[in-house]
């Protein structure tokens, strides 16, 4: 699993370095992100600005991260690519999750 991380501002940007966020990268990345809000950093900022391809395990990890960081943190996801768009409409995630076109964005969202 490829990642990014950055501060910014008090928020955790963390950009996914893989052109699929399937079953292969959606526990590794869960457990990264889950290990981080563990630590203290629970606001997330998560750019799929690379990601081509998402499937259920990608969408289950991200719904996994949001629980864990609870009503305690927040979570925004930004620079989402079409076939993902489709996705989270289709499953109406797009009503669950914040979702910004921009990294800046969503830290200026969530700061």
């Amino acid at each position: 699993m490829q990642v990014t991380k950055n501060d910014v501002g008090g928020v955790t940007v963390i950009e996914i370095g893989e052109k699929r966020f399937d079953a292969s990268v959606a526990p590794d990345l869960k457990q990264y992100v889950l290990d981080l809000v563990g630590a203290g950093q629970n606001r997330i900022v998560i750019d799929l600005g690379i990601v081509e391809f998402i499937d259920s395990s990608g969408l289950g990890s991200l719904v996994g991260v949001l629980k864990g960081i609870g009503a305690n943190g927040q979570l925004a996801v930004c620079n989402v690519q079409s076939q993902a768009r489709d996705l989270f409409k289709l499953t109406r995630m797009d009503r669950v999750l914040n979702i910004h076109s921009s990294a800046d964005e969503a830290v200026a969202s969530i700061s």
